[in-house]
C-alpha cells in the first residue's frame, strides 16, 4: 500500500505543477514560486504529523544535475539563428557575458568584505548567484512581446551556458597561470570539435532509428557523456549545447556540401528537431516539478528572517538589479520593463552550490542566504511580470527600435 500511495502523490504533484502553470499563464505568478510554496508547505505538514523525508539534499542534487542537463538542451533548442535576428542575439550575448561579469565582481567583493574570506573562494560562491535561470525565465514570459521574450530566453540561455562555464574553470584548480588558462581554452576547443562530432553521430542515429524507443535513449546518451566528461574534468556541457543548436540550426548547414554528401534527410532531421522540442520541454517540467518542491521541502523557513541573511541577500539582489538597471540601457534603447525584473535564480544557482569543491567552501557562509536570493528573485520577477502590460499598437514602432538594427 505505500508503494501506492507514493505514486499517487507524484501523479498529484505532477497534476498540481500543471494546475500551477496554467495559473502562472494567467495571474503572471511564476510556477516556480508556487512549486516552492508547496515543497515549503509539505516539510510543515510533515513536522506536524512527525514524517520526514531521508536524504533530501541528495535528491535535490541528482535532480539538480539531470535538470542542468535537461535545461541546457531546452536552452539551446530554444536558441534558433537567422540572419534577421543577428542584432538580437548579439545583444542579448553581450547583455548575458557583461551583466554577468558585473555581478560576480560586485558580489565576490562584498562576500569578501562582509565574510572575511578569500577572493577566489568569493568569487566561486558569485558565479552561481549571478546566473539567470532559464529553467524559470523560459516557461514564465510565453505572454510577453515575441521581442522581448526573445531577448529574455536568449539572454538567459547565454547567461546559463557561460556561467557554467566560468564556474567550472575557477573550480577546476589552479586559475592564476597560463598553463591552466591554455588548458581551460585547450578543453573547450576540443569540447567543441569532439560535440561536433558527437552531436552529427546522434543526430544520424535519430534519422537511422526505425522504433520509437529512441529519443530517450539520446537523453541517456548525452547524461552518460555530460557525467563522463565531468568526472574526466572536460567541459562536456558544451555537447549538449552544440548537440541542441546544430538540430535546432539545421538549415544553416543542409546547403553546405557536408551535408549533401552525407546520408542525411533534411525534412527529417527538421521533425526530429520538432518532437526533440517537445520531448525535452516535457522532461524538462517533469524535472523542474519535483526539483522545486524537494528544494522548498529543504528550506529551513526560520533562516530566512536571520539578520544577517536579510542583509546580505537584499544587498546581492540590489547588486543584480542595479546592473540590470544600468546595462541594459546599453543593449535596450527604450523600455526596460519588464526585462530589469527578469532576474531569477533557480535550479542551476543551487545545482552548482551543492558542486563547489569542499577546499573552496566559505565557512562562514549562511545557506539562507542561497534560499533568500531564489526567492527574493522570483518575486520581483512576478511583480515585473503582472505589472507589465502589452499595448501593441501603442509599442510596435517601440519595440523594432528596442531590438532592432540601430542596437
Amino acid at each position: 500500500m505505500q508503494s501506492y500511495y507514493v505514486i499517487l502523490f507524484l501523479c498529484l504533484l505532477v497534476m498540481l505543477s500543471y494546475v500551477f502553470t496554467l495559473i502562472s499563464k494567467y495571474t503572471r505568478i511564476p510556477s516556480v514560486v508556487l512549486l516552492l510554496g508547496t515543497g515549503i508547505g509539505l516539510k510543515y505538514l510533515g513536522d506536524s504529523y512527525h514524517l520526514a523525508l531521508a536524504g533530501v539534499n541528495d535528491y535535490v542534487q541528482m535532480l539538480g544535475t539531470v535538470g542542468l542537463i535537461m535545461i541546457v538542451l531546452e536552452a539551446s533548442l530554444d536558441l534558433h539563428v537567422t540572419r534577421e535576428k543577428t542584432s538580437l542575439i548579439r545583444n542579448s550575448f553581450l547583455s548575458a557575458i557583461v551583466i554577468l561579469a558585473v555581478s560576480v565582481i560586485a558580489i565576490t567583493l562584498v562576500l569578501q568584505f562582509w565574510l572575511h574570506e578569500s577572493f577566489i573562494n568569493s568569487l566561486v560562491y558569485a558565479i552561481p548567484l549571478s546566473i539567470i535561470s532559464s529553467a524559470i525565465v523560459i516557461p514564465s514570459v510565453t505572454h510577453l512581446e515575441e521581442n522581448k521574450k526573445e531577448f529574455l530566453i536568449y539572454e538567459a540561455s547565454f547567461s546559463d551556458i557561460i556561467g557554467i562555464i566560468i564556474f567550472n574553470y575557477f573550480t577546476a584548480g589552479e586559475v592564476f597561470s597560463l598553463q591552466s588558462l591554455f588548458g581551460f581554452v585547450g578543453g573547450i576547443v576540443a569540447g567543441i570539435i569532439i560535440s561536433l562530432v558527437v552531436s552529427v553521430f546522434l543526430i544520424y542515429m535519430l534519422t537511422k532509428i526505425r522504433i520509437n524507443i529512441r529519443f530517450f535513449l539520446i537523453f541517456s546518451i548525452l547524461i552518460f557523456l555530460y557525467v563522463s566528461g565531468k568526472m574526466l574534468h572536460l567541459p562536456s556541457l558544451i555537447i549538449i549545447m552544440m548537440f541542441g543548436l546544430l538540430i535546432n540550426n539545421w538549415h544553416l548547414l543542409r546547403r553546405q556540401q557536408l551535408v549533401k554528401w552525407s546520408f542525411f534527410d533534411n525534412n527529417e532531421v527538421e521533425q526530429i528537431a520538432l518532437l526533440m522540442k517537445s520531448l525535452t520541454a516535457e522532461t524538462a517540467f517533469l524535472i523542474r516539478t519535483f526539483f522545486f518542491v524537494i528544494f522548498g521541502y529543504s528550506i529551513n523557513v526560520g533562516m530566512l528572517f536571520n539578520k544577517e541573511v536579510v542583509i546580505v541577500g537584499t544587498l546581492i539582489v540590489g547588486i543584480l538589479l542595479l546592473a540590470r538597471v544600468l546595462l541594459l540601457r546599453f543593449f535596450v534603447h527604450s523600455s526596460v520593463m519588464p526585462e530589469v525584473l527578469m532576474l531569477p535564480r533557480g535550479l542551476i544557482t543551487i545545482v552548482l552550490f551543492y558542486i563547489i569543491p569542499e577546499n573552496l567552501r566559505l565557512k562562514s557562509f549562511n545557506e539562507g542566504i542561497l534560499f533568500y536570493v531564489v526567492l527574493l528573485t522570483s518575486l520581483l520577477m512576478m511583480v515585473g511580470l503582472m505589472i507589465h502590460t502589452t499595448d501593441k499598437p501603442k509599442k510596435e514602432e517601440e519595440e523594432r527600435a528596442v531590438f532592432g538594427e540601430t542596437a
